[in-house]
This record gives structure tokens, C-alpha cells and sequence, in this order.
């Protein structure tokens, strides 16, 4: 039996198509012609991010990697002879990472740190090695509201710039020497960094993650300081990305960004032009719609939101830059975009918000992947600062959370595959579980298509993945496969069934009236299932598997639409619920709340939460 498996894997994976690569590198042993989902992390900062640095990471490039890849990472705080006093283990390792630290001020954390590099000796740097979280603020407020270097930097930055050489040339060492380039195609690493802007008027996160095809890549990262701009900064890719080099720019914290991440509006607020549109899709097909400072899926306030499931993980602000100001359904979600997106191809003939959907952790630790609820200790950056000691109580902000997973639809592990799955948005992002999903639209997928053994070639054969375009459907409705398996988990963690799949549509009426409808196609929302928040158990049946073929009855030609899917578990305990429940809290005895406890017991808290996968939208453009 166990050869005719063998075989079988043989002949399918001969079947595959050969990927064509753009490096040297051996094909990888195993292809997939129905392809595979990989999981990763694309936002992963190290000792060389500024925020990171000032809270006590010490965490290389290098560990970053082989941390993804299995091996135990030590956390600060740290002793005098070098101990950390905790540390972090992946119960599974994954599939693709890749360290992203800020260009902004990379120059400025090696010259600070290095001895003898000129500059070091400057008040600006004393100021980073004696009150840190000073300097976090100050270099922070220069390079993101000023976009400017320090007097440190010299003239024109150029003492900063030589010196961010370095770390530049150490995270690209390091993702050579992780990535598996032979046959086995264990582990995949991308070259990569974070550009870190903020819109100075309402403090509006504009950041974004930049990620290269290959090893090669521009002789500096391209920061906020020296392009203020989104389409600066493509138009420099676009001059220093030359001969094999191929980048994408992947946004992220649209839920902080004030509505600037997607205002329909060019970067200084002026009427967005279709060469813009044109370039921003050629750069930025993907989003990340979930990271460790919230979900960016849609909005939800109670008494006026009917999807109620929007709430998840959603900021009590709007901004980035710490304003007191709620969010709104304009302040930057996916949803809103989505739909804006069709009104501007109306007006520009493309649409500039077709984008899917990833997830990652934004960690500032290096701990590539650390999503459990389990065990999580914070990701630093935005949480509170751990250098000297352990935080009492809660190990972060309680709005945060341990950030999510990307995954990839592709023939193999591969720079190459990986990349071309993000370019044609076959890709979607988890809240953390490894849930594995596929969505398919179509025009006449039967009704019992789950039920076929070949379903998947089937739904490729007669439709496109998540990601794609639906072609002109001659009058017909259309169909869509979508299908979900739940998490397997580990033995010592088991994953959680899953409660219900539902599919997400929005469109815009001929007449302009913007549309939300989110079906339940398979499962039950009314399983009974939850979690005991004393003990964190949970009750009630769920789903391993869910599989359904809905038809869109109300379908409209003449309407533009977009459509995902939505994978949502049974309910457990989240990560500050647990960590209350460890540390024995009962808010009804005061005595029980311990110091840096006290958020167990506030309005704010969330002790329940339902994790879940988004597919990437598919869209239906109509005639013309």
C-alpha cells in the first residue's frame, strides 16, 4: 500500500508545472498541481528595529530564522552574564518567514550600539543607551513625523545611511543562510524590511512591509525618511529595483491609519489619477488585514453594525500616533476599501483596492509565528517595556493580541512559488490557528460539487481561486466552492473545531448605493459550543471539516462585486483570559487581582474570542 502511495505522489507531482526560478537553486522534490498551503510570517522585527532595541531585544536576524524553524529563543529581560529569563518555542515550525525590520533608523540602532562607528560618542546616542524610552520617543518622533535624521547622521543623513549598511547586510546574510535551497525545500526566507510612515495631520499609520523575490535587492532599504510617500516609494523601487530584482509592498494597520491607508485620494489628498491606481496594484495586491495591534476586517459598534463577529480584536482608536479617537467605518478597514475600490474603477477603469488578505504577527521579539493564546508573552514594540524585569500581570496592552499567520496557496516551498502565489492573490491569513481554506468562484459548479473526489481540479478547471477575476458569466449566476478544515493542532494543544464558514459579499448598485451581505453557507452559529472562562475549557460540538457550493441568487450584472470567505472557530479563551485564570483572579474578591491584574476585571476586557481565516476576495467587474 505504502508504494502505491509513493507512486501515486510521484505522478502527481510530475504533473506539476516547474516553477520558473529567478535564482540559482534546486528544484524542490515534491510539487503540488493543486498546490499546498504554506504558512508563514512577513513581519518580524529584531535587535536592529529601534523599538524593539529599546525594550531589550537582542534577538538577531539570524535566531529570528531559526526560531521559525523550531529552535528555542530567549526573551528578555536579561542578567548580567546574558541569561534571559524567558523564552519561546515553536510547537510547530513554519513554513516561510522573514525579518523586516524598520529602515527607518537602522543606521541609527547599529551606530548607537557599536562601538567605535562614528557617531557613537553623539548626545543623541548617550541619550539611546541611558533612557531608552526617551530615545524611542525622540528618534521615533523625527523619522516618522519629520521624516528627517538626527544631528548624528551628519550631512544629509549620510553617517546614519553608511552605518545601516551593516545591519542591511546582516539581514541579508542571514535570510541566505536559512533558506533551503535544496530539493527538501523545508523552510523558505525572504529578503525584506518595514517602511514606517505616519500621516502627520491626524497621526495615520502608513506603514508597510516591502518584500524582495530574491537575494536581489537595493544597495540600502528604501525608509520614510528618504521617500515620505507611498508613490515615492514605488517610483524608488521602481529606480533602484533593477535587472532581477522584483518587489512587493504589502500595507498593514489600515485599522490605524486614520482612513489614509485607502482615502481614494493620491498622498497629498488630491484626485487619485489611474497611473497612480495602476501602480499601486502592481505593487500592493496583498494586505495585512491581522497583526499583534488589531484586525483591520471590518468595523463593528453595537446597536448600529449587524456582523457582529467585526468586533474581533478591534482597536479602541484610530491612529497610530495615540490619539483619543474612536475608530469609524471609514477609518481604514477592508471592507470599506473593498467596496471603494469599485466605485474608483468606475471613475479610473482599474481598481487600486483589489487586494487579498494575509496575516502575521508584527513580533518584537523575533519570535517569527508565536500566536498561541497559550502562552504568549507580548510582542514588545507597542506593549510594555520588559529590559530590566518581567511585567507583572498581564504581559501586554489588553487591546493587543499574539497576531496571525499567512498562508500561501502554491506548487512549493520555494522564493519563486511563494511569490507568485502573493502576486496573483492566492493567498489568505489566519488569527493564528492553522486553519486551511480554499475558495473558488465560478459559473456552473454543481450544487454537490464537495462530494466529488477531484473537486478541486474541478473548481480550477471551471472558475479561478481566491484572488481572481470572474470571467463574463453570459448571464449566468455565480457559484462559489469554499471549503475549511480545521486545525490539527498537537497533542499537548489540540486545535479547535470550527463553528461555521461564511461567505462575505459586497457591491455597488448601479445607482452608486454601496451593499453588505454575509451568508452563513455551512455549519451552525447556534452549536451551543463555548469555553468555561473559570477554567478555560471548552463545550460543545464543532466541525472538523466544512465544505459548501452557495449560488448568489441576487446577482446583478450590471453591479460590481466582491467576495471571500470567512472560517470561524468555536469559541475558547483568549490570551489575557488566560493568563487571569493562571494567576487564580476572581473579580468578585479584590484580594484575588494581583498587581498589573487589574485589566481582568476591567469593561475593556475580552476573555472569549473565536479565531478564524479570511480568503482573499474574488471579484465580479461587470461588462464594459
Amino acid at each position: 500500500m505504502r508504494g502505491l502511495v509513493v507512486v501515486a505522489l510521484l505522478f502527481f507531482t510530475s504533473l506539476a508545472p516547474a516553477v520558473e526560478y529567478t535564482e540559482e537553486r534546486a528544484p524542490c522534490a515534491e510539487r503540488y498541481p493543486l498546490r499546498q498551503p504554506f504558512f508563514g510570517d512577513l513581519h518580524v522585527h529584531t535587535r536592529y528595529s529601534l523599538d524593539a532595541s529599546t525594550q531589550g531585544t537582542r534577538t538577531t536576524p539570524a535566531q529570528a530564522y531559526e526560531f521559525a524553524r523550531g529552535s528555542r529563543l530567549g526573551i528578555q529581560p536579561w542578567s548580567a552574564d546574558g541569561r534571559a529569563a524567558r523564552s519561546l518555542q515553536l510547537a510547530r515550525p513554519l513554513d516561510f518567514a522573514m525579518v523586516s525590520d524598520h529602515a527607518e533608523l537602522i543606521g541609527e540602532v547599529h551606530m548607537c550600539n557599536t562601538p567605535g562607528v562614528q557617531g557613537y560618542r553623539s548626545w543623541q546616542c548617550f541619550l539611546y543607551r541611558h533612557w531608552q524610552r526617551g530615545a524611542y520617543y525622540l528618534f521615533n518622533f523625527m523619522s516618522s513625523m519629520q521624516a528627517s535624521h538626527m544631528g548624528q547622521c551628519g550631512e544629509g543623513g549620510k553617517l546614519c545611511l553608511d552605518a545601516a549598511r551593516a545591519p542591511w547586510n546582516e539581514m541579508q546574510a542571514a535570510a541566505e543562510t536559512h533558506y533551503d535551497r535544496s530539493e527538501a525545500c523545508d523552510f523558505t526566507t525572504f529578503v525584506g524590511y518595514e517602511w514606517t510612515g505616519v500621516y502627520k495631520d491626524n497621526g495615520g499609520n502608513l506603514h508597510r512591509n516591502i518584500v524582495f523575490r530574491n537575494a536581489a535587492v537595493p544597495e540600502l532599504p528604501i525608509s520614510y525618511i528618504d521617500e515620505p510617500g507611498a508613490e515615492q516609494l514605488w517610483r524608488a523601487l521602481d529606480d533602484q529595483c533593477q535587472g532581477d530584482c522584483e518587489a512587493l509592498v504589502i500595507p498593514h494597520n489600515a485599522n490605524l491609519s486614520a482612513g489614509m491607508m485607502f482615502s481614494g485620494t493620491n498622498d497629498s489628498g488630491g484626485e487619485l489619477t489611474a497611473q497612480v491606481a495602476q501602480a499601486r496594484m502592481r505593487y500592493e495586491p496583498v494586505m495585512e488585514i491581522m497583526q499583534h495591534k488589531g484586525a483591520s476586517e471590518c468595523y463593528f459598534e453595537a446597536g448600529v453594525s449587524t456582523d457582529e463577529l467585526c468586533a474581533f480584536e478591534q482597536l479602541p482608536v484610530d491612529n497610530i500616533a495615540g490619539f483619543n479617537r474612536p475608530p469609524q467605518p471609514t477609518t481604514g478597514f477592508a471592507r470599506d476599501a473593498l467596496t471603494r475600490g469599485l466605485e474608483l474603477e468606475r471613475r479610473l477603469g482599474i481598481n487600486p483596492y483589489a487586494f487579498g488578505f494575509i496575516a502575521s504577527t508584527d513580533t518584537h521579539l523575533g519570535a517569527a509565528g508565536a500566536v498561541s493564546e497559550r502562552d504568549f508573552l507580548g510582542h514588545g514594540g507597542a506593549g510594555e517595556p520588559a529590559r530590566d524585569r518581567i511585567p507583572p500581570g498581564l504581559p501586554d496592552k489588553l487591546e493587543y493580541n499574539p497576531g496571525g499567520l499567512a498562508v500561501a496557496w502554491a506548487e512549493e516551498n520555494s522564493r519563486d512559488a511563494l511569490f507568485a502565489a502573493f502576486q496573483r492573490r492566492e493567498v489568505y491569513g489566519t488569527s493564528g490557528p492553522r486553519i486551511v481554506t480554499r475558495f473558488f468562484g465560478g459559473w456552473d459548479y454543481p450544487e454537490d460539487l464537495c462530494f466529488y473526489p477531484d473537486h478541486i481540479q474541478r473548481a480550477y478547471d471551471n472558475g479561478v481561486p481566491m484572488g481572481g477575476d470572474l470571467p463574463a458569466g453570459s448571464g449566468r449566476k455565480p457559484t462559489f466552492l469554499v471549503s475549511a478544515g480545521q486545525d490539527a493542532g498537537t497533542a499537548a494543544a489540540p486545535g479547535m473545531p470550527l463553528q461555521r464558514l461564511q461567505i462575505v459579499k459586497g457591491w455597488l448598485t448601479e445607482a452608486g448605493i454601496r451593499r453588505e451581505e454575509v451568508i452563513d453557507v455551512a455549519g451552525d452559529p447556534f452549536n451551543r459550543a463555548g469555553v468555561d472562562t473559570d477554567t478555560c475549557q471548552p463545550h460543545g460540538d464543532g466541525f472538523a471539516q466544512l465544505c459548501a457550493v452557495w449560488t448568489d441568487d441576487n446577482f446583478e450584472p450590471g453591479q460590481g462585486a466582491w467576495y471571500y470567505a470567512r472560517a470561524v472557530e468555536n469559541p475558547s479563551c483568549r490570551w489575557s483570559q488566560r493568563v487571569c485564570v493562571a494567576n487564580g483572579v476572581d473579580c468578585a474578591r479584590p484580594e484575588t487581582i494581583g498587581t498589573g491584574l487589574e485589566g481582568c476585571c476591567s469593561d475593556e476586557h475580552r476573555p472569549v474570542v473565536q479565531e478564524r481565516a479570511w480568503t482573499s476576495p474574488i471579484w465580479y467587474r461587470p461588462p464594459g
